[in-house]
């Protein structure tokens, strides 16, 4: 299991336990205490995760508190509300997409092919010490939970206007793996079959820190959810 997923698990399974009128900072001090207390669990070596960000278990939430009406927004997700996208990507993300970027388009035009880096993603180890050297600021310049003190300004909060009588308020909430967003699941697939059609290695339309990879379905795992307040 990644330490996404069994980071993911663990904070699912707090959110289906935390009362409905939880607050932003108590459900930061909650979740991070969860997992806080897996590391511990296990005789993990906390000095050794504080300077080693990138060795922990570390994943993103974005969740509706109906009680506050807000969309909180804990790491790299996104949302649409009535129509409007909101995201909270990492700093250096763009940044390291467009090195990768740079390094396989220069690749390719020396006659490497879109096969052989979705075997092997050279452009990816091209940044992996960008990428790890960007997971030293977990927590300090952006937000994520990972079992230790959130950075409460990386935490981006949207307010949900009410709805009207005629008008209700429709909100999405997603991972990063729908690269553009859409205001159905069905038109969020489409565009993201297009892309994976067009553009496998994530280069061009939308420059991400890795590509489609041999044998898998899509870029990143996903999740979409859409209702109506």
């Amino acid at each position: 299991m990644t330490h996404g997923r069994y980071a993911m698990l663990l904070i699912a399974d707090f959110i289906q336990q935390m009362p409905a009128d939880i607050t932003l900072d108590h459900f930061c001090e909650g979740v991070t205490a969860v997992i806080h207390r897996e590391y511990i669990r296990h005789h993990i070596d906390i000095t050794q995760l504080r300077e080693h960000a990138e060795q922990r278990i570390t994943a993103s939430a974005v969740i509706y508190s109906r009680h506050f009406q807000e969309i909180w927004m804990v790491g790299d997700c996104q949302c649409m509300l009535n129509g409007v996208i909101y995201e909270n990507n990492k700093p250096a993300e763009a940044v390291n997409a467009a090195k990768r970027s740079r390094f396989i388009k220069d690749a390719l035009k020396r006659g490497m092919t879109v096969q052989d880096f979705q075997q092997h993603d050279s452009g990816r180890d091209q940044i992996i010490h960008d990428i790890i050297t960007s997971c030293q600021q977990q927590n300090i310049s952006y937000a994520v939970i990972d079992g230790f003190p959130i950075y409460r300004h990386g935490i981006r909060v949207i307010p949900v206007p009410p709805s009207s009588a005629t008008t209700p308020t429709t909100i999405i909430l997603a991972s990063d793996g729908y690269p553009m967003l859409r205001s159905t699941l069905q038109e969020s697939e489409q565009v993201l079959d297009d892309l994976i059609k067009n553009d496998p290695l994530c280069i061009d339309t939308c420059p991400a820190t890795k590509g489609l990879m041999h044998d898998a379905h899509s870029f990143d795992d996903r999740t979409y959810v859409r209702f109506q307040v």
